[in-house]
């Protein structure tokens, strides 16, 4: 039996666990670089904001997978919620139970009065993309992903601080 339920403090070490299998998954076995620390700070802190929500899939008992999502703001449509990640250990897969989280992700933005869900999947996850579909996803081949990080959002970041300074 598929059981869903929030993630909680206690649940940072299998939410780990997950994130490096998916990057296994995902053949980027050495991009993780999050810590537990880091983790439970930015999901589960009474003292400051959250940045994510985790939910645990679990089939008879068994951690199976996991949805990691956070808030996001259209400015087109308002509202929104982006997953993260979705992962399913291969030994749960065929089971319903990715569709299962992202079922529940999507009954969270409803909740919530989103007024849409979105997330990424890599060009090459055909099987990922099919359920995908299935459900009436909406691929946006138009639209491409960018990002700066680690040496290249200092840089930018140096950059911004370096024109106020001559401004002033």
């Amino acid at each position: 039996m598929i059981q869903i339920r929030p993630a909680t403090a206690a649940d940072v070490p299998l939410i780990r666990a997950f994130i490096q299998e998916l990057a296994d998954y995902e053949r980027e076995p050495d991009a993780v670089k999050i810590t537990e620390a880091e983790l439970l700070r930015d999901g589960f802190s009474d003292a400051g904001e959250r940045y994510f929500a985790c939910l645990i899939a679990e089939q008879d008992g068994e951690p199976a997978g996991f949805a990691l999502y956070f808030p996001i703001y259209s400015t087109w449509r308002g509202r929104s919620l982006h997953l993260e990640d979705l992962f399913v250990r291969p030994a749960f897969r065929r089971l319903g139970i990715g569709r299962a989280l992202l079922q529940r992700v999507a009954a969270l933005a409803v909740e919530r009065g989103c007024a849409r869900l979105q997330w990424d999947v890599l060009a090459w996850n055909e099987p990922a993309i099919a359920v995908y579909r299935s459900l009436n996803a909406e691929m946006l081949d138009e639209w491409r992903r960018m990002r700066v990080a680690d040496t290249s959002l200092a840089a930018l970041s140096a950059a911004a601080d370096t024109e106020e300074k001559t401004k002033s």
